[in-house]
This record gives structure tokens, sequence and C-alpha cells, in this order.
């Protein structure tokens, strides 16, 4: 499922593509992860793309008012694991599972395609996008150390799970938190209340400097991510812990070892990552 620097990625590919754009007219195919179709069909076309954003795991594309009329707005897309978001010509033949393109005032049109359909289209008002987006934590990329040190020490989950909860931070999935993790020697069982403040300092530097340099790689391409241009991401050949079960940690040759945190699968390196006492006595 993409992660931060996959949207990140597509976000900006888009960008220079559709902002400015006018969007004419709407079709739709299968609308099971929209929330309301007929809002997206009724709603968009006349409404000019202001803006195209990121925000944690979700695009936004900011929307002006219709003809003039009413108030600005945004369309909300989650790719979910399989969703690709991609200005194409409208002479190209439509690919497989598209279902949705919006015709746009040059010509081209802006098409999503998704096989399993897990991914989530909404339209929003602007106060309506405000309270979707309100429970969601701090990014990331912006929070600053004393804010982050105390999201995570103030705490009794474990710190895969801290990371992961999008209450928490918006935008870290798996394979960046077992990274940060690892870059952080931090085994994933420990727990935000047991972290030291110079533990969740580096845990910070580590997760910002591993999310920015995968977007400069455009993000980790592990089975269907596609950036806005339908090229796969190179951040996946630079995992240290991430899917390398049995294999050579790259610090001290420990064999990275694979175990269950907040119900999905933890890559660590158990000489450089010490397990806390709890987590000794059960793995």
């Amino acid at each position: 499922m993409p992660e931060l620097p996959e949207v990140e990625t597509v976000a900006r590919g888009l960008r220079p593509v559709i902002v400015g754009r006018r969007i004419v007219s709407v079709a739709l195919g299968k609308t099971d992860f929209m929330d309301d179709p007929a809002a997206i069909e009724e709603q968009l076309p006349g409404r000019r793309i202001e803006a195209v954003e990121r925000y944690g795991k979700f695009l936004l594309l900011r929307l002006s008012a219709a003809n003039g009329d009413g108030a600005p707005a945004a369309l909300m897309v989650h790719l979910g694991m399989t969703g690709h978001l991609a200005a194409q010509a409208a002479a190209r033949p439509w690919a497989k599972h598209t279902h949705a393109c919006f015709t746009l005032d040059d010509g081209r049109e802006l098409r999503y395609t998704d096989p399993r359909r897990f991914g989530r289209m909404a339209f929003f008002t602007e106060a309506a996008l405000a309270a979707e987006v309100a429970p969601l934590g701090a990014d990331p990329l912006e929070v600053g150390e004393a804010e982050f040190c105390e999201r995570m020490r103030s705490r009794g989950a474990r710190i895969k799970a801290l990371l992961l909860d999008q209450r928490v931070l918006r935008g870290v999935g798996n394979i960046y938190a077992d990274e940060s993790l690892w870059r952080a020697r931090i085994h994933p069982a420990q727990t935000g209340a047991r972290l030291t403040r110079q533990q969740a300092a580096a845990l910070r530097r580590a997760l910002r400097e591993i999310l920015l340099r995968a977007i400069a790689l455009r993000g980790s391409s592990i089975s269907d991510y596609l950036d806005a241009e339908g090229r796969q991401g190179e951040y996946q050949r630079r995992h240290r812990a991430y899917g390398r079960e049995g294999k050579p940690c790259p610090r001290c040759k420990a064999a990275i070892r694979r175990i269950v945190v907040a119900g999905r699968s933890s890559f660590f390196c158990p000489r450089c990552q010490r397990a806390p006492a709890v987590a000794k006595r059960k793995h």
C-alpha cells in the first residue's frame, strides 16, 4: 500500500500536468470505493484544479468553485493497494480496471485505475474536508522534535504501532516504520513510554531522512506501485530491514528477523535492535 513517499511522488508528478486545468466532464466505471459517486459526477465538471497536495497517505485535488458559484472543494483519493492516477491522451485506449475518467480542458484525461478497488475516492467541501482530516496526526516531515518526542513518549503502545497509527503520525506505513526503526536501532516492540528523549529524537531524524531519500528515489515499488508517469520507484533497492528476513543486517551481518507487532510483520536486526525485557520473554 503506498505510503508517504509514494503518494508524495504521485502528487509531484501530477502537479505540472494538471494544475490549472479545468474538468470538463466525468465518466465513472465501478464505484464501490467512492463515498458518493453522484457527487463526483455532478460537482466536479466546471471546476479548475487549483493544487495537488499530499495529506498523509491521501492525494488531495484542490478544486475551484464551480463556474464561479459555490465554494472551493476537493477530491480526496486514496490509492489503496493497486490504485494509479495519471493524465493520459484521450486517444489512448482505456486500461483495464479504469474506474474514473476526468476529461480536462486541454483534451487530456485524468484516469484512475485500480484492479482491486481497495482505495477510496470522495468529494468534499472545504468544511467537510477539514472535519474529515481532523483526526489525523502530525506530518512526519513537518513535526518538530519536541512534538514528535511527546507523541511517542507519552503513550504506552509499542513504537511500531505508534508509527503506524495515523492519529499519531499521518503517512507512515509498514515499510518506512521498519526502515526508520532499524536506522535508529530501536526494537519494534519497545514501548513509546520507555524511549529516552535521545532515542525519540534519533527516531525522528531517521524517519525524516529515510522519507526524504525515498521521495528522491520515487518511493518503493514492492508489487503494484507506479508513479504518475507509470515508472516504478527505486527505494526498494535501499531497504535495510523491511522484507529481508534471513538476510544479513547491512550493519552487523546478523540475520534479519521477522515478528508480528500490531498485527503487522516487522523486520528487525536482533543484534542492532535489542529487544526490551518483555519482548525477550515472548520471542
